[in-house]
């Protein structure tokens, strides 16, 4: 080897090894600053609701403060990218959804990050099943009260209902392409920065259905300000358990309907082993608390706070079933 390639080498494993110590200790003294904590939609949506609940929880067994960031756009897509490049060094999270995770990659031809490669997962937080809920206003003037009331008047009306969405990719979305797809009804599509204001043109009227995630409707359908048709889950939801799952009201048609919303912790790859488990294990333990647990319950969501490696099949998983649903509904980025 020639000497200046020997020289550089051997200063390179000496940096390397007065770098270490260092390294190691910056893991341990973890975290001695705040941790940012990506949501990637609107504030008032589910995804944001359940990070605001988490967040706490988590500066109080941290002992730093954890501040939640909305950086709605893209269907999550920008968020995502942001903490995909972020620093891997525990310092950022991101509250990944089913969309960000498991649907977006089918949907967009190219993505700015790579869903598996560009994360390392911490802990799901929670599944929620999802809520066909009209303008009532709207429901009224078409005498829809039920599932079968609202197929038939979306096939008299063609294209003249308005479908909005947290977003392109969401669960939100899927859940509505998947039923035009089932039902033989076509409505238009209006994507949203999130959940939140997508709610407020619902019950003001310039939108006219959603098929929301339960936690961020379920205030507005116990106020009265939204209509609820129907649940997208296998079963009904403890919180409503008089309002049907859309398979049950919608017939033959409907037979196996089912699409459901899911939120969990992830941080950039090559986050060090030793945080991951150490904020696993916290958000784990915050998610059982009573306090939590019982909050959580209470908005219709089903808390887990599984492991990193129970959560990174359960994405494999979840991305393959959604790769068939965009397929089957074909599902398209507007």
């Amino acid at each position: 080897m020639p000497s200046t390639r020997r020289q550089l080498l051997q200063t390179s494993l000496a940096l390397t090894a007065a770098l270490a110590p260092g390294l190691a200790a910056a893991q341990a003294g973890w975290p001695s600053k705040p941790i940012r904590f990506v949501v990637p939609f609107a504030a008032a949506g589910t995804t944001d609701i359940l990070a605001r609940s988490l967040a706490p929880e988590l500066q109080k067994a941290l002992g730093q403060p954890v501040v939640v960031e909305n950086k709605p756009g893209a269907g999550g897509n920008t968020a995502s990218a942001d903490v995909a490049k972020a620093p891997p060094d525990g310092y950022t999270m991101l509250m990944g959804t089913v969309g960000t995770h498991a649907i977006n990659a089918a949907l967009y031809p190219k993505l700015p990050y790579d869903p598996v490669k560009d994360f390392t997962p911490v802990t799901l937080m929670a599944g929620v099943p999802n809520v066909l809920v009209l303008n009532p206003a709207f429901a009224q003037k078409h005498s829809i009260n039920t599932v079968a009331d609202f197929i038939r008047a979306a096939k008299a009306n063609p294209g003249k209902f308005n479908m909005a969405s947290s977003g392109n990719g969401t669960s939100i979305h899927l859940s509505g392409e998947l039923f035009k797809s089932m039902a033989g009804v076509f409505m238009l599509h209006f994507p949203y920065r999130g959940s939140g204001p997508a709610l407020i043109d619902l019950m003001g009227g310039s939108m006219d259905l959603m098929f929301d995630n339960l936690p961020s409707a379920l205030p507005h359908i116990k106020s009265g300000k939204l209509k609820a048709l129907a649940v997208t889950s296998a079963r009904r939801s403890d919180v409503l358990p008089d309002l049907p799952t859309i398979e049950e009201a919608g017939g033959p048609a409907l037979k196996g309907f089912e699409a459901s919303s899911w939120f969990g912790v992830v941080v950039p790859a090559g986050t060090p082993a030793e945080i991951v488990n150490r904020l696993q294990a916290e958000s784990a333990k915050a998610i059982a608390s009573p306090a939590l647990k019982e909050r959580l319950a209470s908005q219709g969501a089903i808390p887990s706070g599984m492991s990193s490696a129970d959560f990174a099949k359960f994405i494999a998983a979840e991305s393959a079933k959604w790769a068939k649903v965009v397929k089957a509904s074909n599902a398209k980025v507007d």
